[in-house]
């Protein structure tokens, strides 16, 4: 196909490193990574970005649209839109908060449906794991979804409940079977139900909401998940982990063969509890923020591959659920926007570079999710780039957000990482702020 598009930057992510490059765009494909000088074809436009990096499209593994059903918490229109803004160029939906949730192929038409429409990047779509589906199973990754999701504590909604051990066991048989992937909330319900409640008016207080979510609940769920991952020869993976005490864990697993990966988010590894003020509610999630010597070791297990990916478990909620009460308000942090810059002003601060930003937000969620088209800038992927200002600064208004609601713990911090543009096949979808009509496209698993 004939190059239509040449996007030149003098600082250019590939998988050999940072160089300047010229990317040749034919057809929605990466056509070639040229010298930065290399002569511009005939019939194809120039786009120089100067000294703004080109990273791969980031792949935001881990959100809640919430739509159909919830939609005044978020919405494909909105979530998408807010992803492009903030340099996402491919985001898999989690299969709850929607109604229907994501748990039948019929569910699953009915949210792609919605979603056609609405898409301003590209889309896919995790199932959900019930403890009476298992029958759903098979025909749910035949019809296209990147995997299942479970919980093994309450999800907080009634229509997703949690498996028990020998439900889990019987979902990840049949998933094993199939060779299909399970992504777990790991906290072990009895360690929780064991935990200090809150009581006696302290439910204003951070840290007595911290102590009701203890980590040996994420230790201990963790550990019972890795012995049902060895001994059925499951593939299974780890969401949202807070515990900095289960790495060892899951480091030995892997050694040994275990098929297990892990994520964590950038409120995990940007924000502590000893800035949570009390009553602030949207620093609430579970598993919850933890203190800064344990954020310490999640970045250590981050720069040591223990932790795989970071992506943001973007879970937003209306401003009246984010009551001052933290037994009662919604859990959930919206960041889907912010992700990147979030991301990129810590790892700057402890040494890191956008290449290892690339790897975890782009490169290792496409590939736990087998988004083999997405997630390098190298011959023959999709031509899908976030371009950004990474010395530029901005002060986080939440009025500037494209979050349907604009509720935020991010309120007022100043980030580094400016995202200038972001590109999905070719097309600018993104542009200082300003978004163009949707474009993205559903994505089905194909492998």
């Amino acid at each position: 196909m004939d190059v239509n598009l040449v996007l030149r930057s003098t600082r250019v992510i590939t998988p050999e490193g940072t160089r300047a490059a010229s990317i040749a765009v034919a057809g929605g494909t990466i056509a070639a990574v040229l010298p930065y000088d290399a002569e511009v074809p005939a019939g194809a436009r120039l786009e120089d970005v100067g000294d703004d990096v080109v990273l791969p499209g980031l792949v935001d593994t881990h959100v809640h649209v919430n739509d159909p059903g919830r939609t005044e918490w978020e919405g494909f229109w909105t979530a998408t839109r807010a992803a492009a803004a903030g340099g996402i160029t491919t985001l898999v939906d989690m299969p709850l908060n929607s109604l229907p949730p994501t748990t039948t192929v019929d569910n699953l038409r009915v949210k792609q449906e919605v979603a056609r429409p609405k898409a301003h990047v590209d889309t896919g779509f995790w199932g959900g794991a019930l403890p009476d589906n298992v029958k759903d199973l098979r025909p749910l990754h035949d019809a296209g979804v990147f995997g299942f999701k479970c919980f093994l504590s309450p999800s907080g909604v009634d229509e997703f409940p949690q498996l028990d051990q020998d439900q889990l066991a019987a979902s990840l048989a049949e998933i094993a079977g199939f060779g299909g992937l399970m992504i777990v909330h790991a906290e072990d319900p009895h360690e929780l139900a064991a935990a200090p409640q809150m009581s006696g008016g302290r439910a204003v207080e951070y840290a007595a909401f911290l102590a009701s979510r203890p980590r040996v609940a994420e230790n201990t769920a963790i550990e019972n998940l890795i012995n049902q991952a060895r001994r059925l020869g499951a593939r299974v993976h780890v969401l949202h982990l807070s515990s900095s005490d289960a790495l060892p864990l899951i480091a030995a697993a892997k050694a040994e063969g275990v098929r297990i990966t892990v994520e964590s988010c950038p409120h995990f590894l940007t924000l502590t509890a000893e800035e949570v003020p009390d009553g602030a509610t949207e620093f609430k999630c579970c598993p919850p923020i933890r203190e800064e010597a344990n954020q310490d070791l999640l970045w250590q297990g981050l720069a040591d591959g223990t932790i795989d990916c970071v992506v943001s478990d973007h879970s937003p909620s209306t401003a009246d659920l984010k009551t001052p009460d933290f037994a009662s308000a919604w859990g959930g942090i919206s960041s889907l926007q912010l992700g990147l810059p979030a991301i990129w002003t810590e790892a700057r601060r402890r040494g890191h570079d956008l290449t290892d930003v690339a790897r975890w937000m782009s490169e290792a969620p496409a590939r736990l999710a087998g988004l083999g088209q997405k997630g390098a800038i190298e011959a023959g992927r999709d031509a899908d780039f976030a371009v950004v200002d990474p010395d530029a600064t901005f002060t986080v208004d939440p009025a500037e957000l494209q979050h349907r609601n604009r509720v935020t713990a991010y309120a007022g911090r100043t980030l580094y990482g400016v995202v200038t543009s972001t590109w999905l096949r070719g097309e600018r979808i993104a542009d200082r702020g300003t978004l163009a009509e949707p474009s993205g496209r559903l994505l089905e698993r194909t492998n």
